[in-house]
């Protein structure tokens, strides 16, 4: 996956915005004004903090290691920081990318999920 990918991945959900809150490097992404990816897209390899469900970061980690870790200066419990250079499928990085995006829509009130078809 290419930067450029893994940030047009990110802007194609509902509602998903690029912000730079730490610095012009480092892209957050957010919905509802809630972080579900951050990646400095120019580092090499490529890697993305993303929000994953305690139980599935675990196993995760367990059947990828040293590609999927836990969240660097994250909450280790909730965030896998995730290789995205081409050494996982694609496929992969997509659904945790959707995932991480999934799970933080649904952490927002029941109004903001109504509006983004998401309840």
């Amino acid at each position: 996956m290419t930067p450029a990918q893994l940030r047009t991945l990110c802007l194609s959900f509902n509602a998903a915005v690029e912000d730079f809150p730490f610095n012009p490097e480092t892209s957050v992404f957010k919905v509802g004004g809630k972080l579900f990816a951050l990646s400095t897209l120019d580092r090499r390899p490529l890697t993305v903090n993303l929000k994953c469900d305690p139980e599935d970061a675990v196993r995760l980690r367990a059947g990828h290691p040293g590609l999927i870790v836990p969240g660097y200066h994250m909450n280790k419990r909730h965030w896998n920081t995730v290789t995205a250079d081409g050494s996982l499928p694609d496929r992969l990085v997509r659904e945790l990318v959707e995932d991480s995006y999934d799970l933080v829509v649904a952490g927002l009130p029941r109004a903001e999920r109504l509006r983004l078809d998401r309840p």
